[in-house]
């Protein structure tokens, strides 16, 4: 690789970060930006598990369940820029954790966003119990395909939202 085109990717990818610095949202939006953390909440301790490696073989999973938990997984929704897959954990009717399965990730955009996203959207699912969730800002696809792969989990644990 030229020292002019290294330069030229370091150059686009501050570029980059700056933009993504500068995005901010208001009260009472219903959307977030990718990176941010909603007022009042904390972000997570631990980085989230390994993401977007698992492939679809388009069959139907079942839940599978340990000792007071009940694992489900969610359908792989297909997006724009890849797969989308979640798989809860579900104690006493609650739902305590949420997991990637699937996120998109076959291009270094698609990594960097479903690393700042899903986090976000993880915290809005424990949050709202549900799949009513927000949308992340620079990630509209992987937000919507994250809230129907949550929705057929809750489906299937039998949890209504």
């Amino acid at each position: 690789m030229t020292k002019t085109r290294l330069v030229s990717i370091l150059v686009a990818t501050l570029g980059v970060l700056g933009l993504l610095a500068t995005f901010h949202t208001t009260a009472g939006t219903s959307t977030r930006t990718a990176g941010s953390v909603a007022k009042g909440t904390t972000p997570p301790a631990t980085a989230p598990p390994p993401q977007g490696s698992t492939p679809s073989t388009g069959a139907q999973p079942s839940p599978s369940t340990t000792i007071g938990d009940q694992t489900v997984e969610g359908d792989a929704v297909p997006t724009k820029y890849g797969d989308v897959q979640v798989r809860i954990i579900v104690t006493g009717g609650r739902v305590v954790d949420v997991q990637p399965v699937q996120l998109p990730s076959d291009r270094p955009r698609s990594q960097s966003i479903s690393s700042d996203a899903g986090p976000q959207l993880r915290d809005e699912a424990l949050r709202a119990q549900s799949a009513h969730i927000d949308t992340v800002s620079g990630a509209t696809y992987t937000s919507g395909g994250y809230a129907q792969s949550l929705q057929s989990a809750l489906d299937r644990a039998g949890i209504r939202s």
